[in-house]
């Protein structure tokens, strides 16, 4: 099985902040130098996860333990 990273995805809605973790394949991340790119250019990514690019306005790497990286 292909090594995940946990990825947070910040969203702003009318005022409001939601986050959402997803697990992305590592070596999919690895071949972009920005999330963004592998979030929007990846069809790995883009046929499991739907990210609403309007509303997006922060992601990050989560670390293993469970701190922000």
């Amino acid at each position: 099985m292909a090594e995940m990273v946990t990825v947070r995805l910040v969203f702003a809605d009318e005022g409001a902040f939601h986050e959402l973790d997803v697990d992305l394949p590592a070596d999919v991340l690895a071949r972009h130098e920005r999330l963004i790119d592998a979030l929007r250019e990846e069809p790995d990514i883009l046929g499991s996860v739907y990210v609403d690019y309007r509303r997006l306005v922060a992601a990050h790497r989560v670390s293993d333990t469970g701190d922000d990286a």
